[in-house]
């Protein structure tokens, strides 16, 4: 059998190792909590993360392309003139927040394409052309958005004036020929009015601070009280074992699904720590991986 990383640390509390490695782990983790420190690293712009492709960022001209994930990579690689910045949006609030975050912290950037297929429900585009037309209200909702849940929560009513007043919304939406698009970004770049001074704002927007990880020492584990889980590959399912610290078999579960059989046994309360439910979603994950590819699965093989 095979057992999972957490479930190795049986043979210390056996040979009577455990109280010396739970004492090291609290020490360890006093350490790390009161030296641990948050601050702001120095990133370059685009400052928010999110998915999308970069060219010039003096470019006067950012697109977006909603709902097309391959649009806009389709448009990257024609490397079009004007162009400082392409990505989709797919959701009409965090998706959003992004583009404005963004955008803020460039003033080169002076019209904003919307182009591509909306996506269905949210409405990115139509819900971009509302905030342009009326902003957010008092609860930070988009006033006229179409979407589901067109709230901005981590922005505020003077960052979206900012917005609106320093890029042109440019509507082509449902527009999907890159060819068209870029043609567009060509035209605008050459409207596009001479920028003064530095257009790269430092962090504008972006006030949250970044954690740097701590590092753990893998050998320093604090068991889980409900027992340990061993998985293996059966007759195209998944098999889950729940074992005490005496080896005594509690539960078998069988699926197909990760998600299915790590949510059973969070809501059978299997588990009590949460590194613990961690550690059994993401190697029920590998394991359902290696089901469909038809191939080997050995737990904490990763």
């Amino acid at each position: 059998m095979i057992h999972c990383l957490q479930d190795t640390a049986i043979i210390n509390i056996l040979s009577g190792e455990g109280k010396k490695m739970g004492k090291a782990e609290d020490f360890g983790f006093f350490l790390t909590r009161t030296f641990a420190t948050t601050r702001k690293r120095k990133r370059r712009w685009p400052f928010v993360p999110g998915k999308y492709f970069v060219h010039d960022p003096q470019a006067p001209v950012a697109v977006t392309t909603l709902g097309s994930v391959d649009l806009a990579r389709e448009i990257s690689e024609l490397e079009p003139e004007g162009l400082c910045i392409v990505g989709k949006v797919e959701t009409e609030n965090i998706g959003i927040e992004k583009i404005v975050r963004n955008i803020l912290g460039n003033r080169a950037i002076q019209y904003l394409v919307l182009a591509g297929a909306e996506p269905p429900k949210h409405l990115t585009g139509a819900t971009l052309s509302a905030l342009f037309e009326n902003g957010i209200d008092a609860t930070k909702e988009i006033v006229g958005s179409p979407g589901m849940r067109p709230v901005l929560p981590n922005t505020s009513t003077e960052e979206v004036d900012s917005f609106r007043g320093q890029v042109q919304p440019v509507d082509m939406i449902g527009e999907t020929d890159p060819q068209k698009i870029i043609t567009k970004v060509a035209e605008l770049a050459g409207q596009a009015v001479a920028t003064e001074g530095e257009a790269i704002e430092a962090d504008a927007g972006n006030t949250q601070e970044y954690l740097r990880a701590r590092t753990h020492d893998p050998k320093l584990i604090k068991l889980d009280k409900a027992g340990y889980f061993i998985i293996n590959l059966e007759s195209g399912r998944l098999l889950v074992e729940h074992y005490d610290y005496k080896e005594r078999l509690l539960h078998t579960i069988e699926g197909t699904g990760a998600r299915d059989l790590y949510l059973t046994i969070i809501e059978d309360g299997w588990v009590t720590r949460l590194e613990h439910a961690a550690y059994i979603g993401k190697e029920l994950t590998r394991a359902e991986a290696a089901l469909k590819d038809s191939s080997d699965f050995v737990q904490d093989g990763a």
